[in-house]
């Protein structure tokens, strides 16, 4: 299978792992703190990669640690707590919508700091796919009630944290296998995952039910929708282009109104119009 092919799978496998990771965070905040997804999320992310990828550490040389403790930082930790965040005060479809800003913020980083240049029809994808989320969003959240729309900011901040990371993957560990990557970004963050989520009081609450079904959707996150999607992702960006990579973030919202279906909510015709521009936005953004 060719390049070509194989970038719009791994770009199929994210959008359906990262669309369900909304209602996952959702469901894992139901029994837990903010705090506390955020710290299990990278927990169980971090022993399964550490458990799959040890060997691959070795491959990381002095100079790339620096990077790879860089984008540990803007990749995995800081989005982790402030999605966790966001969505105690906002429904996690307004959330998903919101992170579409990725391509956007990574083709405004990647020329501005990092020199990269892009084509025009990926500029014009980008463009395309941020009407499609206008419309998503314009439809309404009429069956969400009250969101608090300033923890949005939180939102748009982890957006940008995610485009100083795929600039930064791309530029400087583009020759580093994505596995080796993802397996450096969570021993990294381990400790201090494990020293948050110590400050919190998860030793009065871990015999409890609630909590405990939301460990458990918070370790499929962890493993799935972060482990193994980071390897992917990673691979995704090494073989594309970042703002192609980040297009997934178009498709996630598709993927989370669907879940929202499973949840008795319906779609209007108007997001349905909305998704399908979007994947006009993440064709065009994937043309060279």
């Amino acid at each position: 299978m060719d390049t070509k092919q194989l970038k719009w799978i791994y770009l199929t496998i994210l959008s359906l792992i990262w669309g369900s990771s909304f209602i996952l965070i959702k469901k894992g905040l139901i029994g837990l703190s903010a705090l506390q997804v955020g710290s299990f999320r990278i927990i169980f992310a971090s022993l399964f990669l550490l458990l799959i990828g040890f060997k691959s550490l070795k491959k990381i040389s002095r100079r790339q640690w620096k990077f790879v403790a860089i984008t540990s930082v803007f990749g995995t930790f800081i989005p982790a707590y402030l999605f966790a965040i966001a969505e105690t005060e906002v429904n996690s479809s307004v959330v998903a919508i919101l992170n579409s800003l990725t391509p956007l913020n990574t083709l405004v980083l990647g020329i501005i700091a990092f020199g990269i240049t892009f084509q025009k029809r990926q500029v014009l994808g980008v463009v395309v796919g941020l009407v499609g989320c206008l419309l998503l969003v314009l439809s309404g959240d009429s069956a969400a009630g009250e969101n608090n729309y300033l923890y949005l900011v939180l939102v748009v901040i982890a957006t940008l944290s995610y485009a100083i990371n795929v600039n930064l993957i791309k530029k400087y560990l583009h020759d580093l296998n994505s596995l080796s990557i993802t397996t450096g970004n969570f021993a990294i963050l381990l400790l201090p995952a494990l020293l948050i989520l110590s400050t919190t009081n998860i030793s009065q609450t871990i015999h409890v039910a609630d909590t405990q079904h939301s460990i458990m959707f918070v370790l499929i996150l962890g493993v799935l929708g972060t482990g193994i999607a980071n390897v992917v992702f990673f691979k995704l960006i090494q073989m594309s282009s970042p703002v192609f990579a980040t297009s997934v973030t178009y498709l996630i919202p598709i993927v989370a109104f669907f879940w929202g279906l499973l949840d008795n909510e319906m779609l209007t015709t108007i997001q349905f119009f909305g998704a399908f521009i979007i994947l006009i936005g993440v064709y065009l953004s994937a043309k060279k």
